[in-house]
């Protein structure tokens, strides 16, 4: 664990192999997925940032996430991308947070990860228009996720659900998803997705 105190503000999103609606917002991560097994790639923009003295704002991070069973079983395995834009003290910081080393809502997914891939520093490119997120890592994945729509064509919001990055995620769907790396390969295009702004610290 680590002894710097750390903030992010920025934006997340998610896809994952689940038909929407995605069971573990409702079951603490405890219910079966969709698929019998869980495969989710996570981004995340920050906006403004640190850790301890080391300035995060305006970089990027993705994670990979696969699990056997219900998320709550662990038994995952864990990659991780770093913008390569990052210096090497903004490299470590964020690796720290985004493994779950330095605490705060990322550490939570812990006992998720059996396997923890090594961090690979790539080119991320994020992009948002507030109702849609994408994000790029050449030749490694590709995800777009839109908000589904309610009254007044606004994105429908989901209050209060067992989420470790956020309690409140919009109803998304990917409407393209791919991921290849590692071990692992999967398309969740056309299945559950999720986004929010996030304030996250470890204090």
């Amino acid at each position: 664990m680590s002894d710097q105190n750390w903030r992010i503000e920025g934006n997340y999103f998610e896809s994952c192999n689940c038909d929407l609606l995605c069971p573990c917002l409702l079951s603490h991560a405890q219910a079966r997925p969709t698929q019998g097994h869980c495969d989710v790639v996570l981004a995340t923009h920050v906006n403004r940032g640190n850790y301890g003295n080391v300035d995060l704002s305006g970089l990027n991070v993705v994670q990979a996430l696969t699990t056997p069973a219900e998320m709550s079983k662990g038994g995952g395995t864990l990659a991780v991308y770093v913008d390569s834009r990052a210096n090497d003290a903004q490299r470590a910081a964020l690796e720290a947070i985004f493994t779950g080393n330095a605490g705060g809502p990322p550490s939570l997914m812990s006992g998720m990860i059996a396997t923890r891939l090594p961090t690979r520093f790539a080119q991320i490119n994020f992009s948002s228009d507030g109702k849609k997120f994408s994000v790029s890592i050449p030749e490694i994945t590709e995800v777009t996720v839109e908000g589904v729509l309610g009254v007044q064509e606004q994105v429908v919001w989901l209050e209060n659900v067992g989420h470790p990055f956020s309690h409140r995620l919009a109803a998304a769907k990917g409407t393209q998803s791919h991921f290849a790396d590692h071990s692992m390969v999967f398309d969740n295009s056309g299945r559950n997705g999720h986004f929010s702004p996030i304030s996250w610290s470890n204090s």
